[in-house]
C-alpha cells in the first residue's frame, strides 16, 4: 500500500482509500510500514558539531526495552530499516521507511534480534494520523470517516473505560486494523481539512448495545455491500447488513480490466508453484469459484483466490515496470472478477477493491457530493446508527512496525529522554540482540 506515485488518481487511491480490517490502499506519504515497505532515503548520519555549537547529548543505553519520550509536545522523525532478505524479485532492495510520530516511542527486541516499535500518543492525535482518505474530499465524507475510524479503534481495543483513562491493549497501524501514518512527511496538501474533521467530531462514536460498534469500512464496492457473516464468518450484526451502492463510480477501481499475456501468466503461476515450469498456457477461464488453466498437455483447476494471490505476488515482483497496470493498486484488485481468454492472453474483468463490509469510502465521497451529511452517510452503511458522545481514552498504543533490523531516531527541538536519560539533540541509533535493545549515537 504505499510509495507508488504514477498518476494523480493513483495517488488518491493509495493515499486515500484503504480498508479497515482487511485490505485496500494506504497513504502515499508517511505510511505506517507494511510487510514490504516502500524504499525511501537512508537513515541520516549525525550532523557534525562545530566549535560554536555544543555537541548533541545522545546517551548510550542498553536494556530489554527502551522508551524514548519527548520533553515537551515534540515529535520524533524515525528512519527504520528491515533486515536484508534474499529475493527473486527484480529491483529488490532493503526495505526501509521514514515517518514522524508524536508521543512516546517504545522499542523492544525479539529473540532473533529484530525490533518492534510502539507509539503511545493522545487518542485524538492518533486519529489525526489515520491515513485512509484524501483530505480534499468533501467535509461530510471526512467527518464520516473520522467517526468510523474513532468507533473502529475503540471497538478493537475493547474500550469501555472512563474519559481519559489509560488503555493497555494496542492497535496495529496497517490495513489489518486501520492505516496509521503519523505526521505526514512531507506535509500533505490540505491535511488541515482532515484535522478539522477529527476536531469537529471529537467524542462522536457509533454505539451498539452501549459499546463502540465494529465500524469496518473499505474502498470500492461491486454494486452492494455484504453482511459481516458473509465475509468474516462472524455472527451477523444488525448494523453490518448488505446495502445497495450506487455512489462510488468515481473510484478508479469501480470498474477495471487487466490483460495478462499467456507467457507472462505462465511465468507468474509457475513462480507460485501452480503451473509446470516452462509449460505454455493457451487458455485461462473462470469456472465457478475456480480458474481453469490449460495448455499443451496440461490442465489444472486453481481456486480463484489462490490464482489472484499468485498473480498479485509475482507480477509486480518479476515485471515491476508493467504490473500493476494503469491506476490499479494491485494487478487484480479484487475477487469480484471473471477470467476470460483471448487469442494471446487472459483478461480479468472486475469491480471494486476491499473486503466488502461496512462503509464504502468512495460511496461516502459520492453521497457527500450529493449533499448528504456525515450522520446520514453513517446511518446508511451502519444500520441506522447515529453518532453519540462517548468517553475516550487519554492515550492509545499503536504497533507501527515489527521485524525491524535497526532504527534511527532524531531528537525533537525541545529534547527528549531515553530511559530517563536526557537526549537533547542529534540522532540515536537502536539495534537489537536476543531480547536486548542498545541505543547509541
Amino acid at each position: 500500500m504505499g510509495g507508488v506515485r504514477r498518476t494523480l488518481m493513483l495517488l488518491l487511491v493509495l493515499f486515500g482509500v484503504s480498508s479497515a480490517c482487511t485490505g485496500g490502499g494506504g497513504s502515499s506519504t508517511s505510511l505506517a510500514p507494511t510487510d514490504a515497505p516502500s524504499s525511501t532515503s537512508s537513515a541520516p548520519t549525525e550532523a557534525p558539531s562545530t566549535s560554536a555549537v555544543p555537541a548533541p547529548s545522545v546517551p548510550s543505553v542498553s536494556s530489554t526495552r527502551i522508551s524514548v519520550e519527548p520533553s515537551g509536545a515534540g515529535s520524533f522523525l524515525v528512519h527504520a530499516v528491515y533486515p536484508q532478505t534474499q529475493s527473486h524479485c527484480k529491483h529488490a532492495h532493503t526495505a526501509r521507511f521514514r515517518a514522524r510520530y508524536p508521543g512516546a516511542l517504545s522499542v523492544k527486541s525479539a529473540d532473533d534480534g529484530t525490533l518492534s516499535l510502539v507509539v503511545t500518543l493522545p487518542f485524538e492525535r492518533y486519529l489525526e494520523g489515520i491515513a485512509e482518505v484524501p483530505p480534499s474530499w468533501p467535509a461530510a465524507a471526512l467527518q464520516a470517516q473520522a467517526i468510523a475510524a474513532r468507533s473502529y479503534a475503540l471497538a478493537h481495543i475493547n474500550w469501555s473505560g472512563e474519559q481519559g483513562a489509560a488503555v493497555q491493549q494496542p492497535i496495529c497501524a496497517t490495513t489489518s486494523c486501520q492505516v496509521y501514518g503519523g505526521i505526514h512527511v512531507p506535509p500533505t496538501d490540505g491535511i488541515d481539512r482532515w484535522y478539522r474533521a477529527v476536531r469537529d467530531t471529537e467524542g462522536q462514536v457509533l454505539l451498539f448495545d452501549g459499546q463502540p460498534a465494529d465500524t469496518v469500512y473499505y474502498s470500492t464496492s461491486n454494486g452492494h455491500t455484504y453482511g459481516n457473516d458473509q465475509v468474516f464468518g462472524s455472527a451477523p450484526l444488525p448494523y453490518l447488513r448488505p446495502v445497495v451502492e450506487r455512489d462510488d463510480g468515481a473510484s478508479p477501481t469501480s470498474h477495471w480490466r487487466v490483460t495478462i499475456p499467456f507467457p507472462q501468466l505462465a511465468t507468474f503461476l509457475s513462480a507460485g508453484g501452480l503451473w509446470p515450469d516452462g509449460a505454455p498456457i493457451s487458455s485461462a477461464r473462470s469456472a465457478g469459484s475456480n480458474v481453469v488453466v490449460t495448455g499443451r498437455g496440461h490442465s489444472t483447476s486453481i481456486d480463484a483466490g489462490t490464482f489472484r494471490d499468485a498473480v498479485n505476488t509475482w507480477a509486480p515482483c518479476l515485471m515491476p515496470g508493467r504490473y500493476p497496470t494503469g491506476v490499479l493498486p494491485s494487478t487484480i484488485p479484487s475477487g469480484w472478477s471473471v477470467v476470460g481468454s483471448g487469442r494471446s492472453g487472459a483478461t480479468v474483468t472486475g469491480r471494486g477493491w476491499g473486503h466488502g463490509v461496512g462503509m464504502v469510502q468512495w460511496g461516502a465521497h459520492g453521497k457527500a457530493k450529493r449533499g448528504w451529511s456525515a450522520d446520514r452517510i453513517l446511518a446508511y452503511y451502519y444500520g441506522g446508527l447515529a453518532p453519540q458522545t462517548y468517553p475516550e481514552p487519554g492515550t492509545i498504543h499503536v504497533i507501527v512496525a515489527t521485524g525491524l533490523a535497526s532504527l534511527a531516531v532524531e531528537a525533537p527541538t525541545a529534547g527528549a529522554t531515553i530511559n530517563g536519560q536526557p537526549f537533547t539533540g542529534g540522532t540515536v541509533r537502536l539495534s537489537g540482540n536476543a531480547g536486548t535493545v542498545t541505543a547509541a549515537p
